[in-house]
Formats: C-alpha cells, sequence, structure tokens
C-alpha cells in the first residue's frame, strides 16, 4: 500500500496488527509510524501502551515479547520495531542485547532469524497490538516481505520522482491552508528537493513567513528559501545561449550566493539545460513546438522563444554544456576553489 493509504487507515482508525513499513524516503516513512502511533493511542495511556526498539540494540524475542503483552487501560498497544535492515546484514539476533526478552531469546531467534521470527508472528499477530515494523531496505525474497506483500501490510516508502514532486509540494501547500502556482511549485521542487524532509521544512518556514492563508509566492520562495529567481536563472541562461560573456557574469554575480556552496545555482541551471535538451530531442523526434516544451516541463510562454534558441545553438553545444555542469559539480564538491571562481570558469567556458 502506498504511504497515503496507510495514513488513511490510520485515520478512520482501522488499522492491522502488523504493518512493514520500507523505503529510504524517511519523511514518508516517518510521518506513516507516527500516524499509526498516534492512531492506537488514541482514548489510551501511552506510557503504559507503547514500546519503541531498535533492531540490534535490542533483540527480536523482545519485540515479540512486547508485541505479545496485553494493553493496559486501553484497546490496543503500539510496539515500533525499527531499523530491520541491520539484522539482515547480520542475519543472526542479538540476543545478548535488549532488555526484556533477552533471556528467552535463544529460542525463537537463534532457531528462524530475527526477520524469520516477525515473519512467524505476522501469521497469527495479536489483535490488540499494532506492531509497526520499519527498514530502509529489506530483499524481496525475504519470508517477512513476501508475506508483507501478500497480505497486504507492506507500505511503501519510496523517494519521490522530480517529475511528481511539484504535486507533493503543492499538497503540502494546500495542507497548510497556502496556494501555490505550479510555477512556484516546480521553483521550490527544484531547489529544496529531491529529499521530502527538506522540502517539507521549506515549506512550514514559507507557512509562517507569508501567514495563515496567504499564497506562496516566488518572492517569498526567494526571501525564505534561495535568492535566486527562476528569470534570473533564465536569463543567465539566455547570456548564455548568446555567447553574451559580460551579461552572463553580470547576472551570475547578482544572483550566486557563496554561502550554499553554489551547489543549488548550478542546479538551477542545469535544470534549465536539461529542459532544453529534452525539448531538442522532442522536436528532432518530430513533436510540434508547443508538445516539444510539454515533454521537456517547460511553461507554454517559453515554448516559442526556446525554439528559436535551439535553432540559433551550434551543433554540439548542449552536449558540451552538459559535461561543462558535470565539470562544475564535481568541482563544487571537491575542489578548494571557491564557488563563484569554479561558476566563472564555467559560465566562460559555455560562452566560448
Amino acid at each position: 500500500m502506498t504511504p497515503e493509504q496507510a495514513i488513511q487507515e490510520a485515520t478512520k482508525g482501522t488499522l492491522r496488527p502488523v504493518y512493514l513499513v520500507v523505503g529510504e524516503e524517511r519523511y514518508l516513512a516517518d510521518k506513516v509510524v507516527h500516524a499509526l502511533r498516534d492512531a492506537t493511542m488514541l482514548g489510551g495511556i501511552a506510557g503504559f501502551n507503547e514500546d519503541k526498539f531498535t533492531a540490534g540494540e535490542a533483540s527480536v524475542d523482545a519485540i515479540l515479547s512486547a508485541a505479545k503483552q496485553v494493553p493496559m487501560m486501553a484497546k490496543r498497544r503500539f510496539v515500533l520495531g525499527r531499523g530491520l535492515e541491520r539484522w539482515e546484514k547480520k542475519g543472526e539476533s542479538d540476543d545478548d542485547e535488549g532488555g526484556r526478552g533477552a533471556s528467552e531469546g535463544k529460542r525463537g531467534a537463534k532457531e528462524l532469524g530475527p526477520l524469520d521470527a516477525l515473519a512467524e508472528y505476522a501469521k497469527a499477530p495479536a489483535s490488540t497490538t499494532v506492531l509497526v515494523l520499519s527498514a530502509t531496505k529489506l530483499h524481496a525474497q525475504r519470508k517477512l516481505v513476501t508475506a508483507a506483500k501478500k497480505e497486504d501490510f507492506l507500505v511503501h516508502c519510496e523517494p519521490v520522482s522530480r517529475k511528481a514532486l511539484p504535486t507533493v509540494v503543492r499538497q503540502m501547500a494546500k495542507e497548510r491552508g497556502h496556494d501555490i502556482s505550479p510555477d512556484v511549485a516546480d521553483h521550490l521542487a527544484e531547489i529544496a528537493g529531491p529529499e521530502l524532509g527538506y522540502v517539507a521544512d521549506a515549506m512550514e518556514r514559507l507557512s509562517l513567513f507569508v501567514g495563515e492563508g496567504k499564497p506562496i509566492t516566488e518572492d517569498a520562495v526567494v526571501t525564505m528559501v534561495m535568492k535566486v529567481r527562476p528569470s534570473s536563472v533564465w536569463d543567465l541562461v539566455d547570456a548564455l545561449t548568446r555567447r553574451r560573456l559580460d551579461k552572463a557574469l553580470a547576472v551570475l554575480a547578482d544572483v550566486v550566493d557563496t554561502k550554499d556552496g553554489g551547489l543549488p545555482l548550478l542546479g538551477l541551471i542545469a535544470s534549465n539545460v536539461r529542459k532544453m535538451v529534452k525539448m531538442d530531442a522532442a522536436l528532432r523526434a518530430g513533436s510540434s513546438v508547443n508538445e516539444a516544451a510539454a515533454r521537456a516541463g517547460l511553461p507554454p510562454f517559453k515554448a516559442q522563444e526556446t525554439a528559436q534558441t535551439l535553432k540559433s545553438l551550434p551543433r554540439g553545444m548542449l552536449v558540451s554544456w552538459v559535461r561543462l555542469l558535470a565539470e562544475a559539480d564535481r568541482a563544487l564538491k571537491g575542489s578548494k576553489r571557491s564557488p563563484q571562481a569554479v561558476l566563472e570558469t564555467m559560465v566562460i567556458a559555455m560562452c566560448r
């Protein structure tokens, strides 16, 4: 199931006895776990009915022992076992650690291994416990994973694609009571993504900045997240395509922020160049100007202008630009040169 489906179940109170939350997008995984925990604890006393364990610091039998306990003055208990990927790497349990249940752990865990022991529990789980198991990644052939797929308690929390990220940004804004235009959402996705944790943090700051019920504007993003406007980046790219070195360096000097290491600005330039490459490929494949722009992710008002720009570029220039962007990326991450010097060198080379 998706994270949204799991959260919807939590909202409705239709909780399953076991959930396996797997994926590298920690923001989504944490959101699911928190929703399941809050729904389980509703009307109960959390201190008496909640246990959290980390694989490797606690034994699998400690987790199972907690899951089998009867809730106290509540309908359900909440038990969280996180970091299960640690057990997959070892293939053995840590029976000598884990407090409760450790003295009994030499039976089930050693016979089955911790992940298989959890799979066995999932066949007949305690009806009064919500056991949430969390891992960044588990092998698809593990008994626990195959059982979770078959019984539909596997929650996938994978990274959101760049294409889908603006929609997620708009949903985050809507949840906080704000409107945000598609263009501003795309800009925020580009500079704050791809990890949703950073996007959510930026959205929280923007929400506080604009005030309750107010729209999140480009000015707000420029003020609170990054000072570069999309129009400034297009001005820079336009100067590059015309090989106007003086204009390109002037725009660069105006927007570069050495405090952030230069990578966010490089990312914005690279994003625009990638869109040009995609549009060029679509045009060569026979698409119309508007269709090619849409496939490349360009706004409609940029379609004709970008098409004319692509016609004016010498053959092979976009390929050369992609190489120069990659070189600048490596230099910003590993060179002792200042970010401004690296970006200026790149701009000079792109204008040749």
